[in-house]
């Protein structure tokens, strides 16, 4: 057992779900269910198993989960996770039968079945179900609102099942075949979660028993009325309408984000995608912007409907992901329920990684040892980075985090805006920064560092060596370098600049990954609090017709001011905006003349082509 795996065993709910056991290449080798994820998970790690068990758990590298409201959510989630992903020890570990069906047959008088089979016979099938328990569950309660023929055609008295309203005995009866028929269709509908006309029904029902003291009766109405709310519950994981969906749930804290995507695929829950990630603006500008980007750079397919949450713009949605897509902001039932259940899995994900980061932090005390070793430097007790942030050169503004024994100080951090640099030029502002946070350090006798670590790479590093030397200081700077997926990959350190060799896995590296992502953090969240809701620059402000929503769908298509002096009126009014306010946009950022603003007269007497999909792109941060 890894120690990735020994910290989440810790961590685990106490709720229903579904379990996902991976190898180490990655892959789905198991899907489970459990009532209780946190004691059926920890099971596969303690105590003894039989053979095949064993295998499965000798192969385990990781394991993810999803958070159900309900057993029997999970168990039909487990179905559709298992038929999706086909692991190869469900097939070893389970039995080969076939998953069990509720069947109309298709007779004159029809009845109430459960099979394994389905075939091209004219019954109306529903399902499938868990496991037969699951569909005898939902017969059962079925039995009790339907009354489907259960006697033999040649019955000549009427029988037991008549007695307790469970048969009509239709042959005894001579019941009108169409009742069947309207039977099957309500069926049909209930099943497909269009159920209320049906607990109306009961209601009546239970008030009447109860005004004419048949307790008895009104206490079986009740219990229907609860069974059918259980079974509801079962449209989250399956509906039958068989449309492609996708839903989108998110979660903030501590200046990140983390977006839920649950993929319903021909009605089933089949699949989910989750993503983790600093967020630089306003929660709805960063959500909008991951949307664009989910469709556009990561070519996941678009489905039929979109769900949402009810805090974000339906409008906006709609700019991102063009025409054909119906965005829905589910107000009650199922289909909130469904952005709700994909909200409660992004928290517990979030909350996941901080507790796993803090958890972590405790093992690197050593680490600072081991890094002065690696750099052959004093152990750095204390360790200061720097991060700028700013967006579209707007609101420029630098962080600066402190971590002592390697644990972050956070009396210590500092906040800084930037006085004296115009746009977005990042080295100019870490030198401003360095100069404004050492200087004062010597003037006042402050505390130095026994370590500096740039969130960047040579041109930061560069930087700051050059401020220690004209303050006449001589402090180590390493440089933290990112990938492109904005994640600590090397440390530069040494004259001339080098690679450092760290393992991934060891804590020395951890602790650089906490260090930048602290630092990250901490400059973009001071970041979003100066520059408050506004996405653009001043120079948008004045123009009339353009609300902070207009200015989201700018962002979506251009990447920066620049680009939009230089784009056309149509290019503009692409983006999904009025034509005439794109029109005030060109003259208000291209300083257009009265001769200009002509031009522009004529060229909106174009003819104006169909609007065509935005493709959006990441906000922009310094490193």
């Amino acid at each position: 057992m890894n120690d990735v795996i020994k910290a989440k065993l810790e961590l685990l709910p106490d709720s229903p779900g579904c379990y996902i056991h991976k190898n180490k290449n990655g892959e789905i080798i198991y899907v489970g269910k459990a009532k209780n994820l946190k004691s059926r998970v920890r099971s596969y790690f303690h105590g003894s198993h039989d053979t095949k068990t064993e295998l499965l758990v000798s192969e385990i590298a990781d394991f993810e989960y999803i958070v159900v409201g309900s057993n029997i959510e999970s168990l039909l989630l487990e179905i559709n996770l298992i038929q999706e992903n086909k692991p190869k020890y469900n097939i070893l570990l389970k039995d080969d039968k076939s998953y069990p069906f509720i069947k109309i047959t298709n007779e004159k008088y029809p009845r109430l079945e459960i099979t394994r089979q389905v075939k091209k016979d004219g019954a109306h099938y529903f399902g499938p179900y868990p496991d037969v328990g699951a569909a005898n569950e939902i017969k059962h309660l079925l039995d009790r609102i339907f009354p489907f023929r259960k006697c033999s055609l040649n019955e000549k008295k009427v029988c037991f099942y008549y007695h307790i309203h469970q048969c009509l005995c239709p042959v005894v009866n001579h019941v009108d075949p169409q009742v069947y028929l309207e039977m099957t269709q309500q069926v049909t509908k209930f099943l497909s979660s269009d159920d209320n006309e049906i607990i109306d029904e009961m209601h009546i029902k239970m008030q009447e028993a109860a005004s004419q003291l048949e307790f008895e009766q009104a206490a079986e109405y009740r219990d229907i009325i609860k069974s059918i709310g259980i079974l509801r519950t079962k449209q989250r994981v399956r509906n039958l309408d068989n449309r492609d969906r996708d839903i989108f749930g998110y979660y903030c804290s501590n200046g990140w984000m983390c977006v839920q995507v649950f993929f319903i695929r021909q009605g089933k829950l089949i699949k989910r995608d989750v993503n983790l990630f600093p967020y630089y603006n306003d929660v709805e500008d960063d959500f909008l912007t991951y949307v664009g980007q989910f469709y556009s750079e990561l070519n996941h397919i678009k489905p039929k409907e979109i769900y949402i949450p009810n805090d974000i713009d339906v409008e906006s949605v709609e700019a991102i992901v063009g025409e054909g897509i119906k965005v829905i902001q589910p107000q009650r039932g199922e289909k909130k329920q469904l952005v709700a259940m994909a909200t409660k899995n992004a928290q517990t994900q979030l909350q996941l990684k901080f507790s796993l980061a803090e958890r972590d932090i405790i093992k690197t005390t050593g680490a600072i040892e081991n890094l002065g070793d690696i750099l052959g430097i004093p152990t750095p007790h204390r360790i200061e980075s720097f991060d700028n942030s700013n967006i579209m050169g707007t609101s420029p503004v630098s962080a600066m985090v402190v971590f002592i024994d390697g644990k972050p100080s956070k009396k210590d951090y500092r906040k800084y805006k930037i006085k004296n640099v115009v746009g977005a030029d990042d080295y100019a502002s870490m030198r401003e920064v360095l100069s404004r946070r050492y200087s004062r350090a010597l003037n006042e006798g402050g505390i130095l560092p026994d370590l500096i670590a740039m969130d960047g790479g040579a041109g930061q590093v560069n930087i700051a060596k050059q401020v220690l030397n004209e303050l006449g200081l001589d402090i180590p700077v390493a440089g933290m370098q990112k990938n492109d997926k904005h994640q600590t990959s090397e440390l530069l350190f040494g004259d001339p600049l080098e690679v450092v060799e760290l393992s991934r896995q060891s804590q020395e590296f951890f602790l650089l990954t906490r260090i930048q992502d602290e630092v990250h953090r901490f400059a973009i969240t001071f970041h979003r609090q100066v520059r408050g809701k506004n996405t653009f620059s001043s120079k948008l402000d004045s123009i009339e017709g353009l609300g902070p929503k207009r200015k989201q769908k700018i962002l979506t298509k251009f990447k920066n001011l620049k680009a939009i002096e230089e784009s056309t009126v149509q290019q503009i009014a692409e983006a999904g905006i009025p034509y005439e306010v794109a029109e005030r946009v060109k003259v208000k950022l291209s300083g257009l003349t009265n001769s200009s603003e002509s031009q522009i007269e004529e060229e909106s007497n174009v003819k104006w082509e169909a609007l065509k999909e935005s493709e959006p792109v990441g906000l922009q941060k310094s490193n």
